[in-house]
């Protein structure tokens, strides 16, 4: 469980989180949504540790990762898996070394415990016999799903996906929504996901917090957030067709 408790953060006299009180549940898809510059990326950055907050505290199970020092820091980042934006997969290494990066960064594994875990990370994302491939022979879903095997190549308790469907097609959006969920629930992760895409929020929201301006606007699970009456909350979830009508539809 991640428990982010008032915290605010500022760049200059920009205040762009302000005063936010949240949870990310244990074995669930915690989801943030806004809109671009709503604050969303700052606050996955400060859970992260890549921003450090302003006021309040960040715990990583009755942990403040906000006040540890960098070396203590580091022990709690070992827990975390973080799927980045496009993949971001190093370009000159092959699938494998790109999986075992974390192994060896943080672990003390043989180069044969080391190719154990990767081959079941990539079995796991159904890429088999893909370890010698270079990014540019790979698709965008398995790009994605490389990044994934790469995320969860040391177990972790954590899980963080930012635009994880960025660049996809929907049905490759699904392939790796259904994946994420999938693990979340295999691995008992907190998994924390920031998306604007709506089909990800219907089909994998179990817990969804909405920010606006800076704010935490609305909170609740997928099949509530088709039924809010909160109108900045609707302005934003309903501004498409497709969302549009599966709101005609309840």
């Amino acid at each position: 469980m991640i428990e982010i408790n008032n915290i605010s953060k500022s760049f200059g006299d920009q205040k762009v989180l302000n005063n936010i009180t949240t949870t990310f549940e244990k074995g669930k898809t915690n989801l943030i949504i806004g809109q671009s510059g709503s604050g969303k990326t700052v606050l996955m950055k400060c859970c992260i540790g890549l921003f450090d907050i302003d006021e309040g505290h960040i715990d990583f199970d009755k942990r403040n990762f906000s006040a540890f020092s960098e070396k203590k820091k580091r022990n709690i980042r070992k827990e975390m898996g973080v799927l980045f934006q496009g993949g971001a997969l190093f370009d000159s290494f092959t699938v494998e070394e790109n999986v075992m990066f974390p192994l060896n960064m943080f672990t003390k594994m043989s180069l044969e415990e080391k190719r154990d875990r990767v081959n079941k990370m990539l079995s796991r994302v159904n890429l088999n016999n893909a370890n010698n491939k270079l990014p540019s022979e790979l698709s965008g879903g398995m790009i994605k799903r490389v990044a994934i095997a790469r995320a969860i190549s040391l177990r972790p308790k954590y899980l963080f996906c930012d635009e994880p469907n960025s660049g996809l097609d929907p049905k490759t959006a699904e392939v790796i929504d259904a994946l994420i969920s999938e693990l979340t629930e295999e691995f008992e992760m907190t998994t924390v996901v920031n998306t604007h895409d709506m089909n990800s929020v219907l089909q994998i929201g179990q817990k969804i917090s909405y920010i606006y301006k800076g704010n935490l606007w609305w909170e609740g699970s997928n099949k509530e957030i088709m039924k809010t009456e909160n109108k900045e909350l609707n302005d934003f979830v309903f501004s498409t067709e497709l969302t549009r009508r599966l709101k005609l539809k309840l």
